[in-house]
């Protein structure tokens, strides 16, 4: 397999998935401005949709759109999902409500947007991730163990760090717990992200001194 990413797009959630799964793919970055790989090749002859993610299988067969790429995903290797009758069904719910609500609300902060505009984006998200906050169900969206929607999820929570849009604690906490593993690390320094990952090591060990003060204090 080999994936087509942009760095900390929404792609990084694909990338993420692939190390999670422990499986061989190869990567190659796209400028989504010039539409050209890292190598040079022309982006647009791999997927004329002209973005990213696009997933080339084994089979010659190009995956595009994230919440196709990571279905699949999590379907090939199910690792990635959530086990029961409705665990395909609850997943795809809330990649759905990532992809459709929280993703396209960062639209403005992208882009030449007015402040005004900025603002009412960020309150906008702001209620989306207290929804999402709201459905945690343990450490990770679904439990014990992250499935592919944590892995949107994170994406987005990473740019509500970047555009200074309030989250929830709870979901400060999964994004903070997310960055500590080991697959999401490797993603992010393949993508360049190092000073990323530097950002959330700081962050969790604050919020570690602060609970133990608030323990000596309160026990």
């Amino acid at each position: 397999m080999k994936l087509y990413y942009s760095p900390l797009a929404c792609s990084l959630a694909d990338h993420i998935a692939l190390l999670e799964a422990g499986v061989p793919f190869e990567r190659e970055s796209v400028n989504l401005k010039t539409k050209r790989t890292a190598s040079g090749a022309d982006f647009n002859a791999v997927t004329r949709k002209g973005y990213v993610p696009a997933l080339v299988l084994d089979s010659g067969e190009i995956l595009t759109e994230n919440i196709a790429v990571l279905d699949w995903l999590a379907t090939e290797y199910p690792k990635l999902g959530i086990p029961g009758n409705l665990g395909r069904t609850r997943v795809l719910e809330a990649l759905v409500f990532i992809s459709t609500e929280v993703h396209r609300s960062f639209k403005p902060m992208w882009q030449a947007s007015s402040e005004t505009q900025k603002a009412q984006a960020r309150a906008t998200i702001s209620k989306l991730l207290d929804i999402l906050s709201e459905s945690l169900a343990g450490n990770y969206l679904f439990g014990a163990t992250p499935s592919v929607a944590d892995f949107y999820l994170f994406v987005m929570l990473l740019w509500a760090e970047r555009f200074d849009v309030s989250a929830p604690a709870q979901l400060v906490a999964l994004r903070q717990r997310m960055a500590s593993r080991p697959a999401v690390q490797a993603a992010m320094r393949q993508e360049g992200l190092i000073s990323l990952i530097d950002s959330e090591a700081k962050d969790s060990e604050a919020n570690a001194h602060t609970r133990e003060e608030c323990d000596h204090v309160t026990g």
